[in-house]
C-alpha cells in the first residue's frame, strides 16, 4: 500500500511493530525493484532499511543531520524524506542520485561519495551547533569498512572529552566491497560476539525500576557498578579507550531495540559510538549469500539474480596484463584498496596470494606501502579508481615522486563515469598527477593500447600511470590511423595529416568521438587526426611538426580543462600563428549514462565537428 510515500515524521514515530515490519518490507521491495531496473548499490542498502527507519523515528531530520559515510547506502533515507515518487529515476540523467545530494534535498547535508569523511564533517557540524547554542544532533553512519580509513581515527581522536550531541553509528556488516581485512575486522568480530552485556544491562535496569517505591533509588545505586558488570561480559573497547561512550553491539534489523539504544545515546550529550550488526543484502537471498556481487550492480532479473559479466573489459584486461608479468617476474606485486573484483584482480589474488595485497579502504596507506615494496626492489602495481586516487596526492608527491621510486599506477574508472555521479567522476587525475616531476602517463583507447601501455610502464623507473575507462567493453570501430614510429611509440595519425588544414588531437576513449567528428568533416575540409598513447610528458616538437600545416589545431579531452593535457598542448603550440582550440570538461558532472554525459559536456562527434567549423570560420 506504499505506506512510506507520504509518511510524515510524526506518523513514523507512532507506527506499531507490525506497521514497522510492513514499512521495512515495502522499502526493501522498492529498492530491489528499482535497482534491478536501473542498476545501483543493492546489498548495502538492503542491510540499512531497519536502521534508517530507527534513525528517522529517534531523530528529526533535517534539523538533526545524518551524514552517511560513502553515501551509497542512503536509498531508504531517500524514500523516507520525500523522494519516493521520483525514486524510479534513480541514477538516471536528471533523476534521483544514487548518493547523498544536497542539491536534491535538505535532508542530505553533503555530497558523500568517498569513504572516511563522515565523522570529520559531523564533528564540524556538532561544534557549530554548540557555538550557535543549538541542541540539534548529528549522526555519522559509518560502515565497518570505513574503519580501515585513517581519517576516521583522526576524527575519533578529536571527539574525546567534548560535550557534543554527536552519535557515531557503526554499521557492522562484516563486508565492505571486498572482504574486510586486517586487525580492525578481527577486533569488531571480537566485540560483536560479546552480546550478553547490553541485554543484561537493560533487563537488569528495567527490573529494578519496576520495584515499588525504592526501584528508582536502587537503579541509581547500582549504576555505579555497571562497569564491573560490563567487564564480566566485555572488556573495554577501543572507542572507550579513546574516551568515547560505547553502546552495543545491537541488532541493526530490530527497529525497536536500535531505537531504544539511540534514545539512550541521545541522553548522554557526549560523543557516543553505537555499534549495530547488520546483514548485507538482508531480505534478498542472492545478495545475502554473495553480497560482494551486489555491491554495485547493473540491471538484472530479481527472480534469477545478477550474473557477473564474462565479457572482456578494460579492468579484466588490466588484471590479465599484470598476471602475465607476474608469471615471468617473481618481484611483481599487486595492491588494491578494497576493490579486488572491481579492478580485475581476482585471478591475480588466487594465483599469487603471497604477492597480492588488499589493504582495505585506505588509499593513502596503499600508495606509501607500494613505495616501501619498491624501495625493497619489488615491482608494485597499484590498482585504484581515479576518483579515489585523488585522496593520495601527498603520498604520490612525498612517498613516491620525491623518493624517485618506480611504481605502476593502474588507474581504473578514468574519464567520465556513468551512474555514480559527481563524487565518482575520474576527470581530475591528469591535472593532478602532471604536477609531479618525472611522472609518465598513458591513456589507452583499446585493449591493444592497454597492453602496450603496461609493457612500457613495467619497464619504467618512474611513477608510471596507466589510466583507462570504467570496465565497459572496448568500442571497436573502423579507423584509418597509421602508426608513427616516434620515440616511445607515442602517436598515431590519419593519412593526410601532413597537409591538413584542421588537425584534431585526442587520446583515450574519446578518440572514438573525435574520429566520428573527423568523418563528419572530411570531404568538406582537409582534416587529420593525432591520437596520443603516451599523454605525458609529450614531445611538443613532434606535435609541432605534425600540425605544421594546420590553420586550426583542435584538442579534445575527456578530462578537466584546468591543468589538463589539452591545456598543456595549447600552451606549447600557442607561439605559432595557427589557431589552437580546446574541447574539455569545465565543471563537475552529475549522474547519467555515458552518452548523456558526453552530450552534456559537448563531447559527441557531432558537437565536436560543429564546434570545429565554428572555430575555423571565426
Amino acid at each position: 500500500m506504499n505506506v512510506y510515500k507520504n509518511i510524515t515524521t510524526t506518523q513514523l514515530k507512532s507506527l506499531s511493530s507490525s506497521q514497522i515490519a510492513e514499512l521495512a518490507q515495502e522499502i526493501r521491495e522498492t529498492i530491489m525493484d528499482t535497482v534491478s531496473k536501473n542498476g545501483g548499490h543493492l546489498a548495502s542498502n538492503l542491510g540499512m532499511v531497519e536502521a534508517t527507519i530507527a534513525l528517522h523515528r529517534v531523530f528529526d531530520s533535517p534539523k538533526d543531520k545524518f551524514i552517511f559515510d560513502v553515501g551509497h547506502q542512503c536509498y531508504a533515507h531517500k524514500l523516507l524524506t520525500g523522494r519516493a515518487e521520483d525514486f524510479d529515476t534513480l541514477r538516471q540523467y536528471g533523476g534521483t542520485s544514487g548518493f547523498c545530494n544536497p542539491a536534491e534535498s535538505e535532508h542530505d547535508p553533503l555530497y558523500e561519495g568517498h569513504c572516511g569523511t563522515s565523522l570529520s564533517a559531523a564533528l564540524g557540524i556538532a561544534e557549530a551547533n554548540r557555538i550557535q547554542g543549538k541542541d540539534d544532533y548529528v549522526v555519522a553512519i559509518v560502515g565497518d569498512g570505513a574503519l580501515t580509513n585513517g581519517m576516521i581515527y583522526e576524527a575519533l581522536n578529536n571527539c574525546a572529552g567534548k560535550n557534543l550531541n554527536i552519535i557515531i553509528l557503526i554499521n557492522d556488516n562484516e563486508m565492505s566491497i571486498s572482504e574486510n581485512v586486517g586487525g580492525l575486522h578481527r577486533y569488531l568480530s571480537k566485540i560483536r560476539n560479546s552480546k550478553g552485556y547490553f541485554s543484561f544491562k537493560k533487563g537488569f535496569g528495567g527490573f529494578l525500576r519496576k520495584i515499588p517505591l525504592i526501584g528508582k533509588g536502587l537503579a541509581n545505586f547500582f549504576k555505579w557498578i555497571k562497569n564491573s558488570i560490563r567487564k564480566s561480559f566485555l572488556s573495554d573497547t577501543l572507542f572507550e579507550d579513546m574516551g568515547l561512550v560505547y553502546l552495543g553491539p545491537i541488532d541493526g534489523h530490530d527497529v525497536e531495540k536500535l531505537s531504544d539504544v539511540l534514545e539512550e545515546a541521545k541522553k548522554k550529550h557526549v560523543p557516543c559510538v553505537v555499534h549495530m550488526k547488520t546483514k548485507k543484502g538482508s531480505g534478498y537471498s542472492y545478495a545475502e549469500e554473495h553480497p560482494e556481487n551486489y555491491h554495485s550492480v547493473g540491471t538484472f532479473a530479481i527472480e534469477q539474480g545478477a550474473a557477473g559479466s564474462q565479457k572482456a573489459c578494460f579492468s579484466s584486461v588490466a588484471g590479465e596484463c599484470v598476471c602475465n608479468f607476474a608469471e615471468n617476474d617473481p618481484t611483481v606485486c599487486a595492491i588494491t584498496a578494497a576493490m579486488c573484483d572491481g579492478t580485475g584482480l581476482t585471478k591475480f589474488a588466487q594465483t599469487y596470494p603471497e604477492r597480492f595485497f588488499d589493504v582495505g579502504i585506505a588509499e593513502e596507506h596503499a600508495i606509501t606501502f607500494a613505495g616501501g615494496l619498491s624501495v625493497a626492489q619489488m615491482k608494485p602495481v597499484l590498482f585504484l579508481y581515479s576518483t579515489f586516487a585523488q585522496r593520495g596526492f601527498d603520498q604520490f608527491f612525498h612517498d613516491i615522486s620525491i623518493q624517485g621510486l618506480p611504481l605502476v599506477l593502474a588507474l581504473d574508472r578514468s574519464g567520465i563515469v556513468s551512474g555514480d555521479g559527481i563524487t565518482h567522476q575520474g576527470i581530475f587525475d591528469c591535472s593532478m598527477l602532471t604536477a609531479l616531476p618525472g611522472v609518465e602517463i598513458y591513456s589507452p583507447e583499446s585493449y591493444e593500447d592497454l597492453r602496450f601501455a603496461f609493457a612500457q610502464a613495467m619497464e619504467s623507473k618512474a611513477l608510471s600511470v596507466v589510466r583507462y575507462p570504467k570496465g565497459q567493453e572496448m568500442v571497436d570501430y573502423e579507423k584509418d590511423l597509421t602508426f608513427i614510429p616516434a620515440e616511445g611509440n607515442e602517436y598515431s595519425y590519419t593519412e593526410g595529416v601532413e597537409n591538413a588544414d584542421i588537425v584534431l588531437i585526442s587520446y583515450g576513449r574519446i578518440c572514438y568521438e573525435t574520429y566520428r567528428a573527423l568523418r563528419l568533416l572530411e570531404g568538406k575540409y582537409s582534416v587529420g587526426m593525432v591520437k596520443l598513447k603516451k599523454i605525458y610528458p609529450l614531445d611538443f616538437a613532434a606535435l609541432e611538426g605534425l600540425t605544421a600545416s594546420a590553420k586550426l589545431v583542435y584538442v579534445v579531452e575527456e578530462g578537466i580543462l584546468s591543468g589538463g593535457i589539452a591545456e598543456k598542448i595549447a600552451v606549447a603550440l600557442s607561439a605559432s600563428e595557427r589557431k589552437v582550440r580546446i574541447r574539455a570538461i569545465e565543471g563537475y558532472i552529475r549522474h547519467g549514462s555515458l552518452q548523456e554525459l558526453l552530450q552534456e559536456c559537448g563531447l559527441m562527434g557531432e558537437q565536436i565537428a560543429e564546434d570545429v567549423v565554428k572555430n575555423l570560420e571565426e
